[in-house]
């Protein structure tokens, strides 16, 4: 099976390498640094003290990889339009697109939302190209439990987790998403089918969209930020006019925001990673997790003054920097 890795930083990097040690023909799309590193060394993951290294090809031309049975795409949300005008030479007529991303995708209402479904969101597609590239017929959506970092360009250190949840847009279990999954697992992920993929994003993203610009605009730890009474009760507010939206959207969420505050508690101190491009000067991520929530709130109709203003912060602090 040919499958090309679109974005080999940390979880693309690490789904890379246990696709290729299943035995997939592996190819990466990447540049500069990382492109050197991959042609000198290989596709390196650090898991422990154990290094391996899959011979992989990589250039920074899709065209010069070819079509691919699978392209896994592991970037962050503002890669993506750059990425819409180069991938199709990577496409045939059945290849598959695995998004492993953070935050709303372009096609979260295709196939689902009652009322909404089929509405394109401005915030993260504003001029349609990402559906016109790479439509919703592709697709099988992917949400990713694990912990992985990029130790040096081509080198991935996995922490911890292990958990691919996949789903087809549309809901159905179908044969392909099933095979996707029988790959995943034969690469030695956990690899479960959602029946509502939708609901697995939302109920990350319920997290994410408020820790991550916290911890950009203030430089915390995430201990740091859920300790203190008053940003972890702002950020509360926060999750309930998400946690609302979810519902009118049909995905109910049956957690209280303490509920979710307790797990990221037991995580310890580490530094989101929109934190770590903050410091990194590379574009952050605001419009998937957070713009999109706004957008989302005046569709379903219900008042988001909370994430108003945490969108407004950090995207104030991101323009400054030239980030966003």
């Amino acid at each position: 099976m040919k499958v090309c890795i679109y974005g080999a930083g940390a979880i693309g990097g690490w789904i890379g390498s246990g696709l290729a040690q299943a035995g997939c023909s592996v190819s990466v799309v990447a540049r500069g640094a990382t492109l050197a590193a991959l042609q000198l060394h290989g596709l390196r993951l650090r898991e422990g003290s154990l290094v391996t290294s899959q011979p992989v090809a990589s250039s920074a031309d899709p065209a010069e990889l070819g079509v691919q049975d699978l392209v896994v795409l592991a970037v962050k949300a503002p890669s993506l339009p750059e990425i819409a005008r180069r991938i199709n030479p990577l496409l045939g007529p059945h290849t598959t697109v695995l998004t492993a991303m953070n935050g709303v995708p372009w096609w979260f209402l295709q196939g689902f939302g009652g009322k909404l479904a089929g509405t394109r969101l401005a915030s993260v597609d504003p001029d349609g190209a990402l559906a016109d590239a790479l439509p919703v017929g592709r697709i099988v959506g992917c949400v990713v439990h694990a912990s992985c970092s990029a130790d040096e360009p081509g080198q991935v250190r996995h922490h911890f987790g292990n958990r691919l949840i996949l789903g087809e847009p549309s809901g159905q279990q179908t044969e392909r998403v099933g095979q996707l999954a029988a790959l995943l697992e034969k690469a030695g992920f956990e690899a479960p089918v959602s029946s509502q993929i939708q609901k697995d994003i939302w109920f990350k993203l319920w997290g994410n969209m408020t820790v991550n610009p916290i911890s950009a605009l203030t430089g915390a730890t995430t201990d740091l930020i859920i300790d203190d009474e008053l940003v972890r009760g702002f950020i509360s507010l926060v999750m309930l006019e998400a946690k609302e939206i979810g519902a009118r959207l049909g995905i109910q969420i049956d957690q209280q925001p303490e509920d979710r505050h307790q797990v990221t508690r037991k995580l310890g101190a580490f530094k989101t990673s929109m934190l770590q491009d903050m410091e990194a000067g590379k574009p952050v991520e605001l419009d998937a997790l957070v713009s999109v929530v706004k957008e989302l709130g005046q569709l379903t109709q219900v008042q988001t003054p909370y994430t108003n203003a945490l969108l407004g912060l950090a995207r104030l602090q991101a323009r400054v920097r030239g980030l966003y």
